[in-house]
């Protein structure tokens, strides 16, 4: 498979896993991890309106239509950006979008690993998290059916 049809394939995963946990979400913040160039922070503007979306990022590289109110991002080192997150709005979030990571294994599994517990102790119970990679500990969602398994993941908060 080319590079552009593995992307392709992954942004598809990633719109209709958001879709699907935001359509069984219940109340409470979101959250994107991991900014980037603002793409998915825009998406779900489009499909929550009415939510406050938080975000975490190391830098601010975000197209300007797609960057958030800066009272709403947090920057900086992940780990301590999830803890000044939870001291601020403790286990208020309903959907994480966590999207970090190198495409590295050997970096991007310790870096899940660290952050799981942070992002879960954020979630509202049955809040969501949709995640580019697997994260040990948590209970895995059936995906849609457009997702091919492994390829995009989500997880549902007890």
């Amino acid at each position: 498979m080319s590079r552009l049809d593995s992307v392709i394939r992954r942004l598809v995963a990633q719109r209709d896993c958001l879709g699907d946990a935001m359509a069984r979400a219940p109340g409470g913040a979101l959250l994107e991890i991991g900014l980037g160039n603002g793409r998915t922070y825009h998406h779900l503007r489009e499909i929550a309106p009415d939510r406050p979306i938080w975000v975490i990022d190391r830098s601010m590289n975000a197209h300007p239509d797609s960057a958030p109110d800066a009272a709403m991002y947090l920057e900086g080192d992940a780990g301590a950006m999830l803890d000044a997150l939870f001291e601020r709005i403790g286990r208020g979030v309903a959907l994480a979008h966590y999207d970090l990571g190198i495409g590295v294994p050997e970096e991007d599994v310790p870096l899940r690993a660290s952050l799981g517990q942070r992002i879960r102790r954020l979630l509202v119970p049955g809040g969501f998290l949709v995640a580019n990679g697997a994260f040990e500990g948590m209970i895995s969602e059936p995906l849609p059916e457009t997702v091919t398994q492994g390829r995009y993941f989500i997880y549902r908060a007890m």
